[in-house]
């Protein structure tokens, strides 16, 4: 059974209730993050928070709790799961409260509803390219608002594009502007691989700062074994690449080997990302 945390007060996840008025239920007014523990270890946690904390500024919604309160909620509610013994992702929703009409403007004295759950998560991916799982995808224009920096729960374009790449037999959906320039995947930052080089999107309102991408940017860059470049990706490099990988809290670095039913490079893992996923993998407790 799932302990879950709701405005102050922890409970079985099946018995939180909330206001259907709501801002969150109603408009999808709030932000979230998704925070995942291996054995009670975190990854990520603080440039997590951190972003949560950007994010509930950027929407003005007034949730005084500082870094290290949010680190001591967190933990707790990891704790009562038994994080210790399991691996679990932690869901975390700050909505901006609930009003007592529905009203398209920010109420006035309305305190945010915060709350928390949590989930299993597969074991980590072993680092070789003959057992990981391979994922494929499709690719469509990305037609969601332009603020995807950030995390908002109002997610049904994300979910829109995401059940497209469901739809056809893929594991997700790859995006790409006005300018056949590749911003994303639905749930998940980009990057490709072109003779050794991992080169990813440069970091904009098209798409979310993944704390992911920046482990593994920052990973790669202090070990320095493989050049890594932030700048525009045009979808004709993304359809040419040696290798492509999507990546997520709860996906890591996973590789792709089909795009719209053709192969990626040989349609195999790639030496690189092996590479990269060993590097990633030993640095990624060092970011929390």
């Amino acid at each position: 059974m799932s302990i879950a945390y709701l405005n102050g007060e922890y409970m079985a996840l099946e018995e939180a209730r909330i206001s259907p008025l709501d801002r969150g239920f109603l408009f999808g007014d709030g932000i979230y993050e998704v925070i995942p523990y291996y054995g009670g270890k975190s990854v990520g946690l603080i440039p997590h928070i951190e972003r949560m904390i950007d994010g509930l500024g950027s929407i003005e919604i007034k949730c005084n709790k500082s870094v290290d309160e949010w680190k001591e909620l967190l933990d707790e509610v990891i704790a009562r799961n038994d994080g210790a013994n399991q691996n679990l992702g932690v869901y975390v929703h700050v909505s901006r409260g609930a009003d007592t009409k529905r009203f398209h403007a920010y109420p006035e004295n309305v305190e945010p509803t915060i709350f928390c759950f949590t989930f299993a998560i597969k074991d980590p991916e072993p680092v070789d390219r003959e057992k990981v799982t391979a994922y494929s995808v499709t690719t469509t224009q990305d037609l969601r608002w332009k603020r995807c920096h950030i995390k908002s729960t109002a997610l049904l374009g994300n979910v829109m594009h995401f059940q497209q790449g469901y739809a056809s037999g893929n594991n997700e959906c790859l995006l790409y502007n006005d300018k056949n320039e590749l911003t994303e995947g639905s749930s998940v930052n980009a990057f490709i691989v072109k003779d050794g080089v991992v080169i990813t999107p440069i970091q904009d309102n098209q798409i979310l700062p993944g704390i992911t991408r920046r482990i593994i940017i920052d990973s790669l860059k202090a070990d320095g074994s493989i050049p890594v470049e932030e700048r525009t990706v045009t979808m004709d490099e993304v359809l040419n690449a040696d290798e492509v990988w999507i990546s997520s809290s709860s996906k890591e670095i996973a590789p792709v080997v089909k795009i719209d039913d053709k192969p990626v490079g040989d349609g195999k893992v790639g030496q690189v990302w092996e590479k990269a996923f060993g590097i990633y993998t030993a640095a990624k407790f060092d970011h929390s």
